[in-house]
């Protein structure tokens, strides 16, 4: 594949800053979006460009024409004390994005929503499915992945509940939800980005949990 320009928003986060450096591997340009000030921080090998991620104007102004756009922005740590903040970050920054991803014709949109049906984090589920819907109205060509819990360094607590998943998915009135709720690994995550990011068509498709351990 020849090189592409990958535009991330989030690039200095906890799987963006993995997926740069797996991109650059591959030999694709790679542009993160950082605030005034945090040009620093973005990972070796990534062209920092700044701009408001609440902006479509900035945003638009900082993706190259015909980029991939990976959006990873997003409230760190989400737990269900956080509602508010994924009403005043995690929703308008996906909306600008998408706006200003089409206004800057860009090939593909990757977007990592979240499993559901899930019967806690009701306010995020519920976030990320009006960023989906948002998708399914947009003419950009889209992966959607939906995990539900990444594993990785600083995130191994659900290690302990393997015993309680391995149980409900032995069991046929559970094992949909297992399933469909299992854990990856952010080493099968950045996997599903860069086979997303590298899509070769102009389709539309979900990677759910089993899809992403899949890849």
């Amino acid at each position: 594949m020849p090189p592409l320009d990958v535009f991330i928003t989030g690039g200095t986060g906890y799987m963006g800053s993995r997926l740069v450096p797996a991109l650059r591997a591959r030999g694709h340009r790679v542009y993160t979006l950082v605030r005034p000030g945090s040009e620093s921080k973005a990972p070796n090998g990534a062209i920092s460009v700044v701009g408001n991620v609440l902006s479509r104007d900035s945003i638009q102004a900082a993706i190259p024409r015909g980029a991939v756009v990976v959006h990873l922005v997003g409230t760190p740590r989400p737990s269900p004390a956080k509602a508010a903040d994924f009403e005043a970050l995690d929703f308008p920054a996906a909306r600008e994005c998408i706006a200003a991803a089409e206004a800057a014709g860009a090939r593909r949109f990757v977007y990592v929503s979240v499993a559901h049906p899930a019967p806690i984090m009701q306010a995020y589920v519920a976030v990320r499915l009006r960023v989906e819907e948002l998708l399914r109205e947009s003419p950009l060509p889209v992966t959607i992945l939906r995990p539900w819990y990444v594993l990785g360094p600083r995130h191994r607590w659900p290690y302990l509940l393997m015993p309680m998943y391995w149980l409900l998915g032995a069991l046929p009135a559970t094992r949909q939800g297992a399933r469909r709720l299992g854990l990856v690994t952010i080493r099968q995550m950045v996997r599903a980005l860069v086979t997303a990011v590298e899509t070769p068509d102009d389709t539309s498709t979900a990677l759910d949990v089993e899809a992403i351990r899949g890849l």
